[in-house]
């Protein structure tokens, strides 16, 4: 039995450049599923650089955030949970499964293989509405390994989709491009296409300015006959809560869906579920 046997949707999410914010956006896309009353899984795949346990505040060294070999598979961290009752916010990571987070994984392509098939059928996820992947950068050995597991599910037609992430500029642009040709040639169905850092929010006057270009990602999307899903501005709000953790934050949940991106990302979840529809 695979941990993927009850899982209804799985939305994986990529992006053919680094450095776009591709694992912010999946933690928005995550976030604001569970906010909207889903039970979410989300699953960092980025073997090289694992960065989702930080962004919520998951130490692998805590008794909470200990993931333990069952029969079933491996256990995904409660995120949310209290002492009283468990959540409908599971994480798995690389990051979760190192000795120290300083840790470097060099390891060959069959190895990266082996692994990412582990984190997509061995772990113990239980019932969930949503599974979130979050992928590296590029169309590698990681996201061949993805789609092959993902595809030999029985009713991969159904329920498996993808998002992707640019920026506004054609060095983003040419990039995403190369992954939506993975796409096609592998018949992977897109959800959409989200422009990321587009534009900036000023913490004192919320006011947005655009440093970059604007607009690429609407270009793109019109290009390859793509829903365009919404813009994102760089928010240096939800970035600090990030970077601290957001359960190391006061009402670090409450407080992060107060920020002008997460609001934002309401229009895009809408679109997300209207797609299944």
């Amino acid at each position: 039995m695979s941990g993927l046997d009850k899982i209804k949707r799985i939305i994986v999410v990529l992006s053919g450049k680094g450095g776009v914010g591709k694992s912010t956006v999946t933690t928005q896309v995550a976030l604001s599923l569970y906010n909207s009353g889903y039970r979410v899984g989300l699953l960092d795949v980025d073997l090289c650089g694992p960065s989702i346990p930080k962004m919520f505040g998951v130490d692998k060294n805590s008794k909470e955030s200990v993931v333990y070999e069952t029969p079933e598979g491996m256990t995904p961290v409660d995120v949310f949970a209290t002492s009283s009752d468990s959540s409908r916010f599971k994480l798995m990571s690389m990051a979760l499964l190192l000795d120290s987070e300083n840790d470097a994984v060099i390891w060959r392509g069959p190895r990266k293989v082996a692994m990412i098939q582990r984190l997509l059928t061995g772990v113990k996820w239980g019932e969930l509405d949503y599974l979130i992947i979050d992928t590296p950068p590029g169309t590698s050995d990681e996201h061949i390994a993805v789609m092959t597991v993902l595809k030999q599910h029985e009713h991969a037609k159904e329920f498996l989709r993808a998002i992707l992430v640019t920026t506004p500029q054609m060095l983003s642009i040419n990039d995403v491009r190369r992954e939506i040709t993975f796409c096609h040639k592998t018949a992977f169905h897109i959800i959409g296409l989200i422009e990321n850092m587009s534009g900036y929010v000023c913490p004192h006057c919320s006011e947005c300015t655009n440093i970059f270009a604007q607009g690429g990602g609407t270009l793109l999307a019109e290009q390859y006959s793509i829903p365009f899903l919404g813009r994102l501005p760089i928010d240096n709000r939800l970035n600090t809560i990030l970077d601290q953790g957001i359960t190391k934050v006061d009402n670090g949940l409450e407080t992060i869906s107060e920020t002008e991106t997460m609001k934002l990302f309401k229009n895009i979840i809408n679109q997300i579920l209207d797609h299944w529809e």
